[in-house]
């Protein structure tokens, strides 16, 4: 067993056979693929776990991960590499367009079901949730959102954000929606219970096989693929597209694409596409 004892401030560096078994690891466990570029991120999120074991290299952080002593550190360093960019309302032309798809909709007995595919920290799945609200109302829907960062996952849950966050938010959802905080949460705003309940939230590593998840309307991967090469993100769309319904509608990044990718969707706008 290896002493978790914290150490005083180290500064580390990476050596490349070092950087190489990282590069793997988390392309085997997350489909990531990283440059020679990402050494410095690489050693800046990883370093203080470094120091949380007090170890002296990255090698042997290294053996920690892939060992059997702390079997949680593997997810750790993969919520530590992976990215979380995201905000309310990101590429709003794909909320104008999940509006105008739904206005129809109100009478639907069956749930208009919406998967956000990668939902960090719960940003994309509660703005489709401000839309759906407008739109459906107390007509049935629901969504799931989904990422394989665990530690990301409980922030969506909790669906608190600092008040800088809200800038993209429009003011009329702002006010019907977001609670602004007091107290110990000043300065943050808490989306409202009623969206948060039609909400679900899970850990799920979409390279792993998906289960139980059903048949979607709207399946949203946005700004994914941007860190797979072809054969994963030909491996990862085929999986996803497995559980989009009949001419539901799957959208995408507008700085990605699926040429080459699948031929099962059409291009109906700008990074969306229908189920043929």
């Amino acid at each position: 067993m290896i002493s978790e004892r914290k150490n005083v401030q180290t500064t580390y560096t990476i050596e490349t056979d070092e950087f190489i078994k990282f590069k793997n690891l988390i392309y085997q466990e997350a489909g990531i693929t990283l440059t020679e570029a990402k050494k410095s991120l690489v050693v800046t999120r990883l370093s203080k776990r470094l120091r949380y074991f007090d170890c002296s290299s990255f090698q042997e952080y290294y053996e920690i991960v892939i060992g059997n002593d702390y079997p949680i550190e593997m997810q750790m360093m993969v919520d530590l590499l992976t990215t979380n960019e995201t905000y309310f309302f990101r590429e709003e032309k794909h909320f104008e367009f999940l509006e105008k798809i739904t206005k129809t909709k109100k009478n639907w007995t069956t749930p208009y079901r919406v998967w956000s595919a990668a939902s960090s920290s719960g940003e994309e799945a509660y703005t489709i949730a401000m839309v759906l609200q407008e739109t459906l109302g107390d007509a049935p829907w629901e969504i799931v959102g989904t990422d394989i960062s665990t530690r990301i996952i409980e922030k969506a849950k909790n669906g608190l954000y600092p008040l800088e966050r809200a800038e993209k938010i429009p003011k009329a959802y702002l006010n019907k929606y977001c609670l602004k905080g007091v107290r110990s949460h000043t300065g943050s705003f808490m989306i409202d219970k009623k969206l948060k309940k039609r909400i679900q939230f899970k850990h799920m590593n979409l390279l792993n096989g998906i289960s139980g998840m059903g048949e979607f309307d709207a399946i949203f991967l946005r700004n994914v693929m941007i860190y797979f090469d072809q054969e994963t993100k030909s491996r990862l769309v085929k999986t996803i597209l497995n559980h989009l319904k009949p001419e539901g509608y799957f959208l995408i990044g507008h700085s990605e694409s699926l040429n080459g990718i699948s031929s099962s969707v059409k291009l109906v706008q700008p990074a969306v596409f229908q189920r043929k």
